[in-house]
């Protein structure tokens, strides 16, 4: 049986784009090895975590909405996860386009000279020290040259 759309609503609304918990945790992570950073700057794409002096962005992707789910879930393809729900074809152009856009925000930073790390919150879960021992060597690179 088909959600109301009031509730639908209701659910998106309550979806945060900013302070998730996934980033949080990855910013409590870089603090704590003495890595300090800019939150939220007006970058194309609005990263989450600017490192200026080092010319590197972080953006921490929701595996949903950045189109990683379907992997999570054992899925054939991208297109499978949308194939038995309300809309299929609505969210799978959403997403098909958060993904593009993810592309193109890339292309524009690194032509503006900035680095660009991107991770999925599934790994930040999995993988958390890596990923900041990735964060770290970028940084700390970087600030030597």
């Amino acid at each position: 049986m088909p959600r109301d759309p009031a509730v639908t609503s209701r659910i998106m609304a309550a979806v945060k784009s900013k302070n998730t918990r996934p980033e949080v945790t990855l910013r409590k992570a870089l603090w704590n090895r003495g890595l300090r950073y800019r939150l939220h700057t007006s970058l194309p794409g609005r990263p989450d975590i600017v490192f200026s002096s080092a010319r590197l962005v972080v953006f921490v992707d929701g595996d949903f909405w950045h189109g990683n789910a379907w992997r999570l879930r054992g899925m054939v393809s991208f297109d499978d996860q949308f194939r038995n729900i309300n809309n299929g074809e609505k969210w799978r152009a959403k997403i098909a386009a958060n993904v593009q856009r993810d592309g193109e925000v890339t292309v524009k930073l690194k032509e503006c000279g900035w680095r660009v790390y991107r991770v999925f919150e599934s790994r930040l879960k999995s993988d958390l020290e890596t990923v900041v021992d990735e964060i770290e060597c970028e940084v700390r690179n970087a600030t030597r040259l």
